[in-house]
């Protein structure tokens, strides 16, 4: 197996989100503010890449809530190892932010696009593009946010025309995919990626619901992910590992490379 490059390491502790369908950014001195109003949950809210002055923390603090209060969105602060003041989560704490109860660190990991991930099959197991129509979009949603214990998607018409724009908005990018994984006919698990050619994909939101976990369906979610992004040809795989996630990487041979740790803010929801 090919070593993991310098260059998909730089990627991976590197990586700036940029505007897209849906995504809006605002880019200032201080801190990168990434919005999305049709995924109106913190992390795809969030503001990172920060770099102030200690006596600058504070107004920092609240140009970023004011971005997000004027949406009624809530927000994670992302940290990584680079972030000025190197004490700014005691700013935030001073200002009533508390680390994210689902985990304040996550690991960032990568691996080389020609690993091998051997897995058995997985019997009635079927990997299908969510992005295909608003129900498989839909289906997915669902088996995410069941899986990370997350508030369950609406059915109102409001919600649902919020979701396919958010699945539309994927499918214009060019360069995002969202997997549905069923057993049986039965949602079983999500995942989602962004590829950038040829630096790296980047692997998101890879979920399993509680009662399919344990049966290689999070590693087939992988395996699939990681073949998209070799026809895409790029260098190789990152993501970033939480408290759960993180072992099975490495399991599959992720390697930790970096940090993030987040925050959530609630003050603008």
């Amino acid at each position: 197996m090919r070593a993991v490059s310098q260059a998909l390491i730089d990627f991976a502790n590197g990586f700036r989100p940029e505007p897209g369908p849906g995504i809006e950014i605002i880019a200032t001195p201080r801190f990168r503010a990434t919005i999305q109003p049709d995924f109106p949950i913190a992390g795809p809210n969030n503001v990172s890449w920060i770099r102030c002055g200690a006596a600058e923390a504070d107004e920092a603090i609240r140009d970023a809530r004011a971005i997000f209060a004027s949406r009624h969105l809530p927000f994670m602060w992302t940290l990584d190892p680079g972030a000025e003041p190197p004490d700014f989560a005691d700013h935030l704490a001073k200002h009533g932010v508390q680390p994210d109860p689902h985990g304040v660190v996550s690991q960032v990991m990568v691996m080389s696009i020609d690993a091998t991930l051997e897995s058995a099959p997985v019997e009635g197991l079927e990997i299908r593009d969510a992005l295909a129509d608003l129900e498989t979009f839909r289906l997915a949603d669902s088996a995410a946010a069941e899986a990370f214990e997350a508030q369950m998607p609406e059915s109102s018409p409001e919600s649902i025309a919020m979701l396919d724009r958010r699945r539309l908005n994927f499918s214009a990018a060019g360069n995002r995919h969202l997997l549905l994984a069923t057993v049986d006919g039965e949602p079983a698990g999500a995942a989602g990626m962004s590829v950038y050619p040829p630096a790296g994909a980047i692997l998101q939101g890879g979920a399993v619901r509680p009662k399919f976990r344990g049966r290689g369906i999070y590693r087939a979610l992988v395996a699939a992910r990681q073949e998209i992004a070799r026809q895409a040809g790029v260098d190789g795989l990152t993501v970033w590992g939480g408290s759960m996630s993180a072992p099975i990487l490495a399991g599959l041979g992720f390697e930790k490379v970096g940090w993030r740790r987040f925050y959530l803010d609630t003050s603008t929801g």
